[in-house]
């Protein structure tokens, strides 16, 4: 990135960065043996070292997860689980069932039935207790 101060504005004490058309250099401090891989990498599909680190980091950028602002916390992956799996069970419920009776069988399917909810590692358990 190439930084240059705003002479103009004497209040200013942010550089400001020259639009130049070309990408900004980006160290990237690797151990041998990844500069190795990426190297061989590059070599198999004809690339250069530079152009073999932004193709493998748009590879893995594509597969990752989305990043969402903090505003919109990560979901756990079990709720993640568990919100996809209402939706299946919504797709198979008759549309004609009373709102009710779709929610009491989504739910039933979903935290399962009552009489086992003692078996459930996800939910809390309640303390122990004591006998006075």
């Amino acid at each position: 990135m190439i930084e240059v101060s705003d002479f103009g504005n004497k209040d200013s004490t942010a550089p400001v960065r020259r639009r130049t058309g070309i990408d900004p250099i980006s160290a990237v401090k690797m151990p041998e043996r990844l500069t190795e891989a990426v190297d061989a990498w590059a070599e198999a599909h004809r690339l250069t070292r530079a152009e073999a680190i932004c193709k493998l980091i748009e590879l893995a950028l594509k597969i990752a997860p989305p990043v969402l602002s903090p505003e919109h916390p990560i979901a756990s992956e079990a709720t993640r689980i568990e919100e996809i799996a209402v939706h299946e069970i919504e797709t198979l419920l008759d549309p004609a069932l009373p709102a009710d009776e779709r929610e009491r069988r989504i739910r039933r399917l979903t935290e399962g039935p009552p009489e086992f909810s003692h078996e459930r590692v996800d939910l809390p358990k309640d303390p122990p207790k004591h006998r006075t």
